[in-house]
């Protein structure tokens, strides 16, 4: 069966390829690809949904857990399965599991082999092992390969296929314009068996950009994408992916051709994958990262990166104005799209998506708070040379230690409401794994890395951390089981399916913070309710639209609701679950 035959897809392929190489014949570039396609093909794609109200993922590394002093025992891999097993079976669905292949820096998002797992990690039978009980999302990092790579070997030693993969550009060439990540350099040099040579770095030397204007690095990362589903990959994450096409005299960022090859991607798995979900990785301002979803036709979901420094920057001023004001922005996700919500991950809190919104003395305050709080700051270059707090690196956990005022007695109170707005929001929520473990900062593996995002990818000992979590009074155990409650009531309630209805409350008191979900079958209707101050307080009944003929329960603390009932009262960052349908276990 040839691609033509199926989906339509044969048509829509000359304008993608006619538009990307415009030099090329787009015959020659779809019979390529049919080659490629043919073992992978499938003659009828599946409708049934690609996520429901029971989908919610963990991230962490393949060694965030790992056995010590066991020479003959599980590797980490082997380790994150048993633990995914014992502590969160029935909680979470999946797990992204942050790159695994063999690597050279970046904590793995410098790939040398793209084909192979690290063995320091397991092998692909440990990984399939895992996606046979959770669905598992891999990182494709698509803009950048490491300087240790096959590839760029080859381009050293001016060899093919590698001599043609890289970006080369003089170095008195003008990049005033291209948006930066980092504050290294741009162009890095290198010497090559045919001289000297400047070739394309966004991120870092040791991360060398990959030139797509050559359609076999195309079909490269193709075969690989193909490759990954056929170990059972069911989310591919495209990392940095916003980066991926350069054309000098421009931004070099969300450029059409990137648009372009993420709507061919998701195209090919509609014929060859079709239950594969494609998740784009962009941590920009929010209307830039809208623009993911396409027309519905790109990426499935998109990180809501807005959501971590607004919803940090509430909980510590105790205030929803800015939160508010975004959510109420926000479109809802198209059809067959969805957000991908998460408070913490292996990188920073990313600022810029706060940009519009955290401005001037109270963005100040954002930061001094958490620098008082141990937190790193990482710094990006702007095109007039100066430098601008780009992300905070920090644990989630220690940054939500107190308010704007100091540290407090309400850390894990605050910590467990951040939690609950983010898996009550429109969309499909994400749990870092050092979420579930109140994992502090780890600065001491900081001082060994030099690198500020250590901080937040602490290596747990699995002994040591199963002391921890026999101990009720832990923040460990406390956490986990808090955490844990809540998503197991989450997952049965059709309101918070992640396209369910949302609407944004507005109340008087700054402190709280609430919206309405509805299932799409409008049966079940969720009131979700937050304080997130430090002091209790009131929310009237009267404020809410409960139907009158309906009963009404908090899902949380299944009090019901009386007749007459005039308020509702909140602890210092209590969160309420109102329903009229309740799904309680």
């Amino acid at each position: 069966m040839t691609i033509p035959q199926i989906a339509g897809l044969g048509d829509r392929l000359d304008e993608f390829f006619a538009t990307l190489y415009p030099d090329r014949p787009p015959a020659a570039l779809v019979a390529r690809l049919e080659q490629v396609l043919a073992p992978h093909v499938t003659a009828t794609t599946k409708n049934e949904e690609l996520w429901d109200q029971s989908t919610a993922l963990m991230i962490t590394y393949g060694d965030s857990l790992y056995q010590a002093n066991a020479d003959n025992g599980p590797n980490p891999l082997q380790v994150l399965l048993a633990f995914l097993r014992e502590r969160l079976q029935g909680v979470i669905s999946g797990v992204h599991i942050l790159p695994f292949f063999p690597y050279s820096s970046d904590d793995g998002f410098a790939v040398i082999d793209y084909r192979q797992v690290n063995p320091q990690l397991g092998s692909w039978q440990d990984i399939e092992a895992i996606a046979k009980e959770f669905e598992v999302m891999a990182d494709l990092v698509i803009n950048h390969v490491s300087s240790e790579s096959a590839w760029f070997r080859q381009f050293l030693a001016q060899e093919k296929p590698g001599c043609d993969y890289f970006i080369e550009v003089p170095p008195d060439t003008d990049t005033q314009l291209v948006v930066r990540p980092r504050s290294s350099p741009l162009l890095s040099q290198f010497a090559t068996t045919k001289g000297d040579r400047h070739v394309w770095t966004t991120f870092s030397r040791d991360q060398v950009d990959v030139n797509f204007a050559n359609p076999d690095v195309l079909f490269e990362f193709i075969d690989i994408l193909l490759g990954y589903c056929q170990h059972g990959i069911r989310f591919i994450r495209l990392d940095a992916v916003g980066f991926l096409w350069k054309k000098l005299q421009t931004a070099c960022i969300h450029l059409r051709e990137t648009h372009l090859v993420i709507q061919l991607i998701r195209e090919i798995l509609a014929v060859t994958y079709p239950r594969t979900v494609v998740i784009t990785e962009t941590n920009v301002p929010n209307r830039e990262n809208l623009s993911y979803f396409g027309k519905g036709n790109e990426a499935h979901m998109i990180y809501n990166f807005s959501l971590p420094p607004l919803l940090l920057n509430a909980l510590i001023r105790g205030e929803a104005r800015h939160l508010k004001t975004w959510m109420k922005s926000m479109p809802p996700a198209q059809d067959g799209c969805a957000y991908f919500n998460f408070t913490a991950s292996h990188d920073g809190i990313g600022l810029r998506p706060a940009e519009g919104l955290l401005e001037g003395k109270e963005f100040d305050q954002l930061i001094q708070t958490m620098a008082d709080f141990g937190a790193r700051i990482s710094y990006r270059s702007l095109p007039n040379g100066t430098e601008k707090p780009y992300e905070l690196n920090i644990s989630l956990f220690d940054a939500l230690k107190g308010t704007i005022t100091g540290p407090d007695p309400w850390q894990r109170q605050r910590f467990l409401c951040s939690q609950a707005i983010m898996m009550s929001l429109e969309g499909v929520p994400a749990f870092y794994i050092h979420s579930f473990l109140a994992t502090p900062n780890d600065d001491a593996k900081v001082a060994m890395t030099n690198h500020n995002r250590s901080i937040n990818r602490h290596q747990w000992d699995y002994d040591r951390l199963q002391q921890k979590l026999a101990d009720p009074d832990s923040d460990q155990a406390w956490v986990l089981q808090e955490l844990t409650k809540l998503i197991r009531i989450r997952r049965r309630q059709p309101a918070f399916h992640p396209n369910a209805t949302q609407y944004t409350l507005d109340f008087q008191s700054p402190a709280v913070f609430g919206f309405w979900r509805q299932s799409r079958d409008r049966r079940q209707s969720i009131f979700c309710l937050f304080n997130l101050g430090d002091r209790p307080t009131t929310i009237p009944v009267a404020s809410l639209n409960l139907i009158c003929t309906d009963d009404w329960q908090d899902l949380l603390d299944e009090v019901v609701l009386e007749e007459g009932t005039t308020d509702i009262s909140l602890a210092p960052y209590q969160t309420a679950w109102i329903t009229n349908v309740p799904l309680l276990h």
